[in-house]
């Protein structure tokens, strides 16, 4: 259903490169007026409502013939996530990496049967934070001006590559920020997953392996990463990718949860579904998590002068705040970002921001209004 993409993106960007401001500048810089002037020619997409749950979440094939994997091709994009990044390489999302929102709801409940709620506060707090909320276009990896021109700094529009957000240190099979590279598969990293699976979980990845391989990442990094962090929004999808490979790796027939390494290096090297694979039997979001966090429960926090110097962060949400979570993140996340957003800039992210605040219904969270309500 995506065949088509890549054509209309070029499309999209070759108009824009008509406009008299070049196609892919920054706007930092200019004034108010200028910008309200612009924007409007930036090749404005207004954002797509995001898709209900699946009809049928049951399991069914997803390494299909509609679904080859294909290798990546000069310029194709990929980055931390590697649901995100196999999705792409079998064409569930463009395979050059450039998103909508809508586009990942739809991929990630069609080829892992993602919880639509779940998915739902996943995407938009990540788009709103690493994507572009005029054109509504965001790389699932490092910036790139195929998401069109960035809205003026502070704004980032950086994909997910961008630092504490999705991404983030003690990642399992990414080394932290602080060293350097943060999106590329690292071996010596997927080698601990390997050592503690056979430790810990008899050559297999569960959820025993998964409180005792997040246990020594969050030392490793404590003990190594002078600016290390943990807190929220990052503290959420630390916990969430340690329950991922056993929630949607594990194909939807087999109900041990027990992943194979071999399977895991397929998704996280490879970026490829094995072979016949089929998603998980009925929607899900981080089941488990509770369970990886109670063994060795923290305090949101980080290294404050130097390595070893832990100290907790009581304005963090912690993993069961999850509307402070919310609240937190839009007042000073969002806006930190967009200070103070104007026309369509500020209509886009207020859609966005009422489509992040509706995952968040079966929380009864109060909504906030950065930018004031529209009419």
């Amino acid at each position: 259903m995506f065949s088509s993409l890549s054509v209309y993106t070029l499309l999209a960007l070759s108009v824009c490169a008509a406009n008299a401001f070049p196609q892919y500048q920054s706007l930092a810089g200019l004034t108010r007026d200028e910008l309200d002037a612009v924007v409007p020619t930036l090749q404005y997409s207004p954002p797509q409502p995001p898709p209900g749950p699946l009809a049928d979440d049951s399991t069914k094939l997803v390494n299909d013939a509609a679904h080859p994997h294909m290798p990546l091709k000069p310029g194709d994009i990929r980055g931390p996530c590697p649901a995100l990044n196999t999705l792409a390489s079998h064409g569930y999302l463009p395979r050059n990496g450039i998103v909508t929102p809508t586009q990942i709801m739809n991929a990630v409940q069609e080829g892992f049967n993602l919880e639509n709620a779940f998915a739902r506060f996943l995407v938009f707090s990540t788009f709103l934070v690493n994507g572009n909320p005029i054109t509504n276009l965001m790389s699932i990896g490092g910036a790139t001006p195929l998401t069109g021109p960035n809205p003026p700094k502070p704004a980032t529009v950086g994909g997910l590559n961008s630092h504490n957000n999705c991404e983030g240190d003690t990642s399992m099979t990414r080394d932290d920020f602080f060293f350097g590279n943060n999106h590329d598969f690292d071996e010596a990293r997927f080698q601990n997953f390997v050592n503690f699976s056979n430790k810990f979980g008899a050559g297999k990845y569960n959820l025993t392996v998964a409180a005792e391989l997040r246990h020594f990442l969050h030392q490793d990094s404590l003990m190594r990463n002078p600016q290390f962090s943990l807190v929220s929004p990052r503290l959420f999808t630390a916990y969430g990718e340690s329950v991922f490979p056993i929630n949607i790796f594990i194909d939807g027939r087999q109900k041990d949860g027990q992943l194979d390494l071999t399977v895991a290096r397929g998704f996280f090297q490879l970026m490829q579904f094995p072979k016949d694979f089929h998603r998980h039997d009925g929607a899900i979001s981080n089941e488990g998590f509770d369970t990886v966090y109670n063994k060795y429960p923290i305090q949101p926090g980080g290294n404050t002068k130097g390595v070893n110097t832990y100290k907790a962060d009581p304005t963090s949400a912690t993993l069961f705040q999850p509307c402070l979570r919310y609240t937190d993140f839009v007042n000073k996340n969002i806006k930190a970002l967009y200070p103070n957003p104007t026309g369509l800039l500020r209509k886009s992210i207020n859609t966005n921001l009422q489509f992040l605040f509706e995952a968040t219904a079966g929380d009864n969270c109060t909504q906030v209004f950065p930018y004031g309500k529209d009419n």
